[in-house]
């Protein structure tokens, strides 16, 4: 199978190579049941060493504009701490203090710890992946990723990426598209 974006020796559906996936990731895709056909899904192996997106993104070609990140946010008000996830594209950040915190109800939000973000997801730190997060975890997708043909995104795991159609993110169970989310940097 040839990749849809960048270059790789390697690309198989995600479906079929759970094993390489963190638990929650390989969990969610073996129960898919999204409108994108989980074939579409696709992994490709990567060195874990080039997981931080702009080397990654050099060393497999594939522009900035086709990067996704997802970034775990803590929504604070009062005593009560809500998770979330937003998934920008990495030529942009999360609009954590502006348009998050509104969504949430909150009073304050930032970046989760790390700790927090890799315990509560069950995933590894760099590859956090909007797929198999938690129930109920509100999930913000910014339009510019659920419009994008494929985007690179976590596989779980700081080894391997998914490339999936934006739409296929935009349907994930409670994924709510808000314009703006992510900023230009």
């Amino acid at each position: 199978m040839t990749a849809p974006i960048g270059n790789f020796d390697e690309a198989r559906p995600a479906a079929d190579v759970l094993e390489l996936l963190a638990p929650p990731v390989a969990a969610a895709l073996a129960a898919w049941q999204g409108e994108v056909p989980a074939e579409q899904l696709i992994h490709v192996d990567s060195d874990p060493d080039k997981a931080d997106t702009a080397v990654w993104a050099e060393t497999y070609g594939v522009t900035m504009e086709q990067s996704a990140n997802c970034v775990v946010v803590a929504g604070k008000r009062g005593q009560d701490v809500t998770l979330a996830a937003c998934v920008v594209l990495a030529t942009t950040r999360a609009d954590v203090n502006g348009l998050v915190r509104r969504h949430l109800g909150a009073r304050k939000a930032s970046f989760a710890p790390m700790d927090t973000a890799v315990g509560e997801s069950g995933m590894e730190y760099g590859g956090i992946t909007p797929i198999g997060l938690p129930p109920g975890w509100p999930l913000l997708i910014d339009a510019a990723v659920a419009d994008s043909p494929y985007v690179v995104i976590g596989s779980g795991r700081r080894r391997g990426k998914l490339l999936v159609p934006g739409k296929a993110l935009a349907g994930l169970p409670g994924a709510v598209v808000l314009e703006g989310l992510g900023v230009a940097v």
